[in-house]
């Protein structure tokens, strides 16, 4: 493959552009580089599925793979437009695991069984936790044995084992002779396999060239690095009345089921204000579905003995009398904003717990939301439409979101997913700042052992075995 004198029009506005890239056979690339910095577009060239102003391609590959959080969104998406829910007068869970996955030859089996999915193959894909979503995502797309499969950010969403058995599988494939394209946020991600990089940085290539000789250059080192101090949090304008003497959150004996499994049952817990809890567990085990229980998006929380902020879920209490209370950052939630708004607007969201903004706001919340951007550092993207950023930009604003109202309980469903190290590592100080503080109490969710603050003491672990969760309590 070769690319000369590259030049197209991202959606922000800017131009990725280089001059000459060529890729020979036997090499095996990563795109890496800032979040926004074009890596995403530039992979898209593969495909053909970048409009290029000038420049010119040639040995494009006949048929080209992608696993992304993108295509993942897409194929969500997708589901969600053929629910037929309404028309059943029953939940319609979508397209069953089994049929995407055909034919269920030795190779999907083998890796079935690599990523422990295969309890999930009558299951609908809209009932997929997240990191099942992106297993099922994964083997569509191998199982179509493309000339070019590009992996954009990977492993993420994927608990430890699931990592591990993943990366063996695509070494496996390498030395079959598998073409791939690997694009990264994290550098500490990239496999040992990958012989060249591409490094990206504001739509221009930085560098291109082996890996050992990319990695050394100190620019890189210093764009890859967190160093600024972290500006004081702005000061929160919602007062919440909340007796002090009343827990956050009492569950008791609360379950969940889905048709004829129990994710789990007969767990107690309770939440006290200013006290931090990392969930932890592997993919599938029931995290996603307890904080769903949590925010009232699991209609089961009805039937569950479930006390939030001194209401009793069931007596009477509105979906915004829950809500308002909470702030929120998950990938269902990015996905769920498909509202057109731009930045702004849509941190301006999380004062009326709203996807997307349909009132008139006053000064005061629009200089509250650019203190936050600013903080960030998006405030310059403010009046860009949410779409047109990079998913770890997007990831970024969401947080943002959800820390406007410094909300009595925040709930961070991996929120560092998509970004890169910089933004990792603020949003770490974020947390760890808001842990210390303790105005807000935290539910932190993360498959990721490094990226628990030591502000967080607490510990929720689900322990997944043939289907049913076991949960254990614990203070470090």
């Amino acid at each position: 493959m070769q690319f000369t004198d590259v030049m197209a029009r991202l959606h922000d506005g800017r131009q990725l552009c280089f001059d000459h890239w060529q890729i020979q056979p036997g090499e095996y690339w990563a795109i890496t580089g800032t979040n926004g910095s074009g890596k995403t577009a530039l992979s898209c060239l593969f495909a053909d599925e970048l409009r290029l102003s000038h420049g010119q391609v040639s040995g494009l590959p006949q048929s080209v793979a992608y696993v992304s959080l993108e295509a993942q969104a897409a194929q969500i998406e997708f589901e969600r437009k053929q629910d037929e829910s309404d028309l059943n007068d029953c939940p319609d869970f979508g397209t069953r695991v089994r049929d995407l996955l055909q034919p269920l030859d030795a190779q999907v089996n083998h890796w079935i069984d690599a990523l422990s999915i295969r309890h999930l193959l009558d299951q609908g894909f809209r009932a997929l936790s997240t990191g099942e979503s992106r297993k099922v995502l994964w083997i569509n797309s191998l199982r179509q044995q493309p000339d070019l499969l590009v992996l954009d950010e990977p492993l993420e969403g994927l608990d430890q084992n699931s990592r591990h058995a993943l990366s063996d599988e695509l070494e496996r494939i390498q030395q079959q002779g598998q073409a791939i394209v690997w694009v990264a946020n994290r550098l500490d991600e990239l496999p040992p396999w990958i012989t060249h990089v591409v490094f990206m940085h504001e739509g221009q290539m930085l560098y291109c060239d082996r890996k050992a000789t990319v990695l050394a250059q100190p620019e890189v080192a210093g764009l890859m690095h967190f160093d600024r101090d972290l500006a004081p949090f702005p000061e929160a304008i919602h007062q919440y009345d909340l007796a002090p003497e009343q827990p956050l959150l009492r569950l008791t004996d609360v379950s969940i089921r889905y048709q004829e499994r129990t994710l789990f049952d007969q767990l107690n817990w309770q939440v006290e204000p200013g006290q931090h809890w990392a969930i932890q567990g592997p993919n599938g085990c029931g995290k996603t579905s307890l904080l769903q229980l949590i925010t009232g998006d699991n209609p089961q929380c009805y039937r569950n003995d479930l006390w939030l902020f001194g209401m009793q879920r069931g007596s009477g209490e509105t979906i915004w009398d829950i809500k308002k209370h909470i702030g929120i950052v998950s990938a269902s939630l990015q996905w769920e904003y498909r509202a057109t708004t731009n930045v702004l607007s849509t941190v301006i969201s999380g004062l009326y717990d709203s996807i997307g903004l349909y009132q008139a706001t006053g000064d005061s919340d629009k200089q509250l939301a650019l203190q936050w951007l600013e903080l960030i550092g998006l405030r310059d993207k403010a009046n860009q439409s949410l779409q047109h950023l990079s998913y770890g930009e997007q990831r970024l604003v969401l947080i943002a979101r959800a820390l406007i109202k410094q909300p009595p309980l925040l709930i961070l469903d991996e929120p560092c997913q998509g970004l890169d190290d910089p933004s990792r590592q603020l949003v770490l100080s974020f947390i760890q700042r808001l842990a210390q503080q303790q105005r807000v109490t935290l539910l932190y969710i993360t498959h990721l052992a490094d990226e628990i603050p030591a502000a967080i003491q607490q510990r929720l672990q689900f322990d997944l075995n043939d289907g049913y969760s076991q949960i254990r309590i614990s203070t470090d």
